[in-house]
Order: C-alpha cells, then structure tokens, then sequence
C-alpha cells in the first residue's frame, strides 16, 4: 500500500512568509497527496484577523485536511481566554477540533493530539504538556487500523528533544507518550514548533516508529529557509523530502528513507 502527505506548519499568519505561502498551496494540489496536514500554529497571536486568513489559506489547500493546534493559535493576548476557552476561535474559525481530531483514509490514519496549552504552571506556556489519557486513547485508535495503513499522529511538538535545534518543545511526558505511540505501532509522529526539519528513529521499542519535524512558512526562520514536507510511502519505507523555498520557488532538499516494520 502506497500514499503521499504533504506536511505544512507554522504558518504564522500575520507573520507569513506570504511568497512561500502562495507557492505552497499551488505546489500542494500539484502533488496531489492523500491528505493535507498542518501541525499548528496556524496564526501568530490568535488574532480572529489572523484565524481568517489562515482559514481562507487552508480552504484553497486540497481536501481532505487536518490541522491541529500549537500554543500560537491561542488567544496570546487575552489572558481570560486563554485561561477559560483557549481553542475556541480554532475551533469556530478553523473548523477542526482541538482535541481526538481523527482521519481514516484508504491508505493513512491520523490521530491528533494537543501539546499546547493556553496556561500551565511554568514560566514558559509556549512549552508543550501531553496528556497521557488522550495519548492512549490515540494510541489504541491507531493500533486498531487496517494492516500496512500508515499510522500518523500529529501534535504541535515534538514529543522527544531534537539536539541541535533552535527552541525546545521540553513536553512534559513527552518520552512516556512516545514510548505509548512506539509500542503501539505507530509509524511516523508528525510535530512543528521548532521551524527546521528533521526525520529520527524514536530510540524506544523497535525503533520502528519516527519523529518527523517541519519547517516553518513564516518569516520567523531560526536558520532554515521556509519549507515544507512531502512524505511518500510504500511497503517498505517512509521517504520523507523537504521542499525548501529558494525565495523564488520550492525545490527538493534533503531527503530521510525511514524504514518499515514488517507487517503482522
């Protein structure tokens, strides 16, 4: 069983690289993939301006979708309400749920997960917190797909620190849930935040199951030019190409062959 993602994240619309942006959405219908994913920060403060665009943005990419929140798409300057409701103009405006968000394809399943919070009892909010309940529950989702279904699951943060990165997702059981996701067979953990790409083996069970990070299509890039994911798969192994934007068009960048466990 063969399929294509294109993975886009942190867009940050009202700090978007608009060039890039526009490029993406023309180079993903070229690309035809099996679903469309965005791994959050959609916005750059939740600015019900900002959700706008980035919904009308997210419209024009190709169906089907699934987008889950980072701790941007919260409303970053009104501490009431990102106290009391921080995902509702995600959720109203975006039209994709903050929490179990779920997708069952032919060839693919996705399962959400959030690792932002609009509060949490640490200096830093931006930091992501996984809770293990909801990490079980996606778990236990995705080990029932069908045999040789690729079993995605997506959260804003990377679940296991990436040395050499420019910011750190530190998740607060980040390790147990990824130890969680990797007995359960999942094959690819799909994260943003950090705005450089990366594709690791998760060094827990088989090390079968991967940590795939995604560039940015901001302007904030933290020495990485804007870029974007395009994972193809089969059988055998998970190919993961960064599309990377010159400034004037995407052109293929560098590429990770990950792998597969052996069905059963």
């Amino acid at each position: 069983m063969s399929g294509r993602l294109v993975q886009l994240s942190d867009v940050h619309f009202g700090r978007e690289n608009t060039a890039a942006a526009e490029a993406a959405l023309g180079l993903t219908h070229a690309l035809k993939p099996d679903l469309t994913l965005i791994t959050g920060d959609v916005t750059q403060s939740g600015r019900t301006t900002e959700f706008e665009a980035a919904a009308g943005w997210i419209s024009a990419l190709p169906d089907p979708t699934f987008v889950v929140v980072g701790n941007h798409d919260v409303p970053y300057w009104n501490i009431w309400s990102r106290v009391t409701s921080p995902w509702r103009a995600f959720e109203r405006l975006i039209g994709h749920p903050a929490h179990d968000h779920q997708f069952v394809g032919q060839a693919v399943m996705v399962r959400g997960v959030t690792t932002a919070r609009g509060w949490q009892a640490r200096a830093n909010w931006s930091k992501g917190v996984i809770d293990l309940d909801q990490t079980r529950r996606a778990a236990e989702a995705l080990r029932a797909a069908p045999p040789g279904v690729l079993r995605v699951l997506a959260c804003h943060h990377p679940l296991v620190e990436m040395i050499g990165t420019p910011v750190s997702g530190d998740v607060k059981r980040g390790e147990a849930a990824a130890l969680i996701f990797a007995e359960a067979g999942v094959d690819l953990i799909l994260t943003g935040h950090v705005h450089v790409p990366f594709a690791v083996a998760i060094p827990l069970s088989d090390q079968r199951s991967y940590a795939v990070g995604c560039g940015t299509l901001s302007e904030r890039e933290r020495g990485a030019a804007a870029s974007f994911n395009r994972i193809d798969w089969d059988e055998t192994q998970i190919v993961v190409t960064v599309m990377t934007w010159t400034g004037a068009a995407f052109v293929e960048g560098q590429v990770w062959r990950l792998p597969r466990r052996a069905p059963g």
